[in-house]
Protein backbone atom coordinates (compact mmCIF):
# COMPACT_ATOMS: atom_id res chain seq x y z
CA UNK A 1 0.00 0.00 0.00
CA UNK A 2 1.47 3.56 -1.11
CA UNK A 3 0.83 5.79 2.12
CA UNK A 4 2.84 8.31 0.99
CA UNK A 5 0.28 10.85 0.11
CA UNK A 6 -1.61 10.20 2.97
CA UNK A 7 1.33 10.85 5.27
CA UNK A 8 2.35 13.64 4.11
CA UNK A 9 -1.82 15.38 3.80
CA UNK A 10 -1.64 14.56 7.94
CA UNK A 11 1.85 16.16 7.83
CA UNK A 12 0.62 19.16 6.92
CA UNK A 13 -2.43 19.36 8.87
CA UNK A 14 -0.45 19.44 12.27
CA UNK A 15 -0.68 22.97 13.70
CA UNK A 16 -3.26 25.45 14.81
CA UNK A 17 -5.92 26.27 12.29
CA UNK A 18 -8.45 29.28 11.95
CA UNK A 19 -11.74 28.45 10.22
CA UNK A 20 -15.62 29.79 9.22
CA UNK A 21 -18.38 27.33 9.26
CA UNK A 22 -22.06 27.56 7.80
CA UNK A 23 -24.39 24.74 9.12
CA UNK A 24 -27.98 24.70 7.33
CA UNK A 25 -30.06 23.10 9.67
CA UNK A 26 -32.36 21.35 7.25
CA UNK A 27 -35.04 20.12 9.51
CA UNK A 28 -35.43 23.58 10.94
CA UNK A 29 -34.98 25.34 8.03
CA UNK A 30 -32.03 27.49 9.65
CA UNK A 31 -28.46 28.63 9.14
CA UNK A 32 -25.83 29.26 11.70
CA UNK A 33 -22.27 30.77 11.48
CA UNK A 34 -19.88 29.91 13.41
CA UNK A 35 -15.80 30.08 13.90
CA UNK A 36 -13.51 27.47 15.65
CA UNK A 37 -10.29 27.47 16.60
CA UNK A 38 -8.22 24.33 16.63
CA UNK A 39 -4.82 22.83 17.14
CA UNK A 40 -3.86 19.25 15.29
CA UNK A 41 -0.57 17.61 17.45
CA UNK A 42 0.88 13.98 16.25
CA UNK A 43 -0.07 11.50 18.74
CA UNK A 44 2.68 9.12 21.07
CA UNK A 45 2.84 5.46 20.54
CA UNK A 46 1.47 5.35 24.30
CA UNK A 47 -1.92 7.04 22.91
CA UNK A 48 -2.62 5.39 19.69
CA UNK A 49 -2.14 2.27 21.72
CA UNK A 50 -5.28 3.46 24.32
CA UNK A 51 -7.32 4.64 21.05
CA UNK A 52 -7.03 1.22 20.28
CA UNK A 53 -7.78 -0.26 23.57
CA UNK A 54 -10.76 2.06 24.48
CA UNK A 55 -12.28 0.99 20.81
CA UNK A 56 -10.67 -2.87 21.57
CA UNK A 57 -9.72 -2.56 18.28
CA UNK A 58 -6.25 -5.50 17.61
CA UNK A 59 -3.33 -3.98 15.31
CA UNK A 60 -0.40 -6.02 15.66
CA UNK A 61 1.97 -3.88 13.56
CA UNK A 62 4.17 -1.17 14.20
CA UNK A 63 2.57 2.03 15.54
CA UNK A 64 4.83 4.55 13.97
CA UNK A 65 3.28 3.79 11.04
CA UNK A 66 0.00 4.88 11.10
CA UNK A 67 -1.03 8.28 11.21
CA UNK A 68 -2.33 9.25 14.89
CA UNK A 69 -3.15 13.01 16.46
CA UNK A 70 -4.71 15.04 19.25
CA UNK A 71 -7.37 17.72 18.12
CA UNK A 72 -8.51 20.28 20.30
CA UNK A 73 -10.92 22.87 19.40
CA UNK A 74 -13.14 25.68 20.51
CA UNK A 75 -16.21 26.71 18.60
CA UNK A 76 -18.81 29.62 19.27
CA UNK A 77 -21.17 30.38 17.10
CA UNK A 78 -22.80 33.39 15.89
CA UNK A 79 -25.93 33.15 18.87
CA UNK A 80 -22.91 33.13 21.02
CA UNK A 81 -23.12 29.67 22.07
CA UNK A 82 -19.70 27.78 22.73
CA UNK A 83 -17.91 23.93 22.87
CA UNK A 84 -15.04 22.97 23.32
CA UNK A 85 -13.53 19.60 22.99
CA UNK A 86 -10.27 17.58 23.02
CA UNK A 87 -10.38 13.87 21.43
CA UNK A 88 -7.52 11.44 20.13
CA UNK A 89 -7.88 9.35 16.81
CA UNK A 90 -5.88 7.08 14.52
CA UNK A 91 -6.18 6.21 10.94
CA UNK A 92 -5.11 2.71 9.80
CA UNK A 93 -5.66 1.61 5.98
CA UNK A 94 -6.57 -1.31 5.58
CA UNK A 95 -6.58 -1.48 1.65
CA UNK A 96 -6.08 0.74 -1.44
CA UNK A 97 -7.98 0.37 -4.89
CA UNK A 98 -9.06 3.03 -8.10
CA UNK A 99 -6.69 5.93 -6.41
CA UNK A 100 -8.49 5.76 -2.87
CA UNK A 101 -6.97 4.18 -0.03
CA UNK A 102 -9.76 3.42 2.62
CA UNK A 103 -9.16 2.06 6.19
CA UNK A 104 -10.73 2.41 9.77
CA UNK A 105 -10.88 5.64 11.41
CA UNK A 106 -10.67 5.32 15.43
CA UNK A 107 -11.27 8.05 18.70
CA UNK A 108 -11.66 7.88 22.03
CA UNK A 109 -14.13 10.05 21.93
CA UNK A 110 -16.67 10.88 18.81
CA UNK A 111 -18.53 14.30 18.43
CA UNK A 112 -22.06 13.23 18.33
CA UNK A 113 -21.66 10.78 21.09
CA UNK A 114 -19.74 10.63 23.51
CA UNK A 115 -18.31 7.04 23.26
CA UNK A 116 -14.89 6.20 21.33
CA UNK A 117 -15.93 5.10 17.90
CA UNK A 118 -14.71 3.13 14.88
CA UNK A 119 -15.63 4.86 11.70
CA UNK A 120 -14.51 4.11 8.02
CA UNK A 121 -12.09 6.93 6.17
CA UNK A 122 -11.16 7.36 2.26
CA UNK A 123 -8.59 9.06 1.42
CA UNK A 124 -8.42 10.36 -2.42
CA UNK A 125 -4.58 10.66 -3.41
CA UNK A 126 -5.08 13.05 -6.27
CA UNK A 127 -7.41 15.44 -5.00
CA UNK A 128 -5.84 15.13 -1.36
CA UNK A 129 -9.56 14.97 -0.16
CA UNK A 130 -10.47 12.79 3.31
CA UNK A 131 -13.18 10.99 3.40
CA UNK A 132 -14.75 10.39 7.01
CA UNK A 133 -17.98 7.68 7.37
CA UNK A 134 -19.60 7.72 10.86
CA UNK A 135 -22.23 5.77 11.83
CA UNK A 136 -23.97 7.66 15.07
CA UNK A 137 -27.06 6.35 16.91
CA UNK A 138 -29.34 8.58 15.05
CA UNK A 139 -27.75 10.06 12.02
CA UNK A 140 -24.61 8.90 9.55
CA UNK A 141 -21.82 11.65 9.47
CA UNK A 142 -19.96 12.30 6.02
CA UNK A 143 -17.50 14.26 6.91
CA UNK A 144 -15.10 15.78 4.05
CA UNK A 145 -11.51 17.36 4.44
CA UNK A 146 -10.07 18.59 1.08
CA UNK A 147 -6.10 20.03 1.56
CA UNK A 148 -6.25 22.82 -1.62
CA UNK A 149 -2.62 23.35 -0.21
CA UNK A 150 -0.21 23.39 3.11
CA UNK A 151 -2.54 26.67 4.60
CA UNK A 152 -5.45 25.94 3.22
CA UNK A 153 -8.32 23.49 3.72
CA UNK A 154 -11.98 22.81 2.83
CA UNK A 155 -14.54 21.16 5.20
CA UNK A 156 -18.29 19.71 4.30
CA UNK A 157 -20.01 17.70 6.32
CA UNK A 158 -23.38 15.59 5.94
CA UNK A 159 -25.52 14.50 8.93
CA UNK A 160 -28.28 12.06 7.17
CA UNK A 161 -30.31 10.60 9.01
CA UNK A 162 -29.56 7.08 9.49
CA UNK A 163 -31.37 4.69 7.09
CA UNK A 164 -32.33 1.05 8.56
CA UNK A 165 -29.51 -1.09 7.62
CA UNK A 166 -28.73 -1.66 4.02
CA UNK A 167 -31.03 1.43 2.54
CA UNK A 168 -28.56 4.20 1.18
CA UNK A 169 -28.12 7.60 2.90
CA UNK A 170 -30.66 9.55 1.35
CA UNK A 171 -32.36 12.24 3.75
CA UNK A 172 -29.90 15.10 5.02
CA UNK A 173 -30.24 17.08 8.33
CA UNK A 174 -27.40 19.01 8.49
CA UNK A 175 -24.86 19.65 5.97
CA UNK A 176 -21.83 22.25 6.90
CA UNK A 177 -19.28 24.20 4.66
CA UNK A 178 -16.12 25.73 6.27
CA UNK A 179 -13.18 27.62 5.03
CA UNK A 180 -9.89 26.29 7.29
CA UNK A 181 -6.56 28.80 7.21
CA UNK A 182 -3.27 27.87 9.15
CA UNK A 183 -2.10 30.26 11.73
Amino acid sequence: MNTTSFMSFFDHCVGSWKTERTYHYLTRNEVERSRTEFTIAPLTVELKNKVLQDNQYSLEEDLEKFPGFSLGFYTISEKGEEVSQSLNFIFVPTSEENGWLSGDYLRDRAYEESRPIISRFRFNNQHRELLMTTNYTEVVSVDSITLVNPTFRIRKIINYHRPEEGNPLQHPRLVGFGVELKV
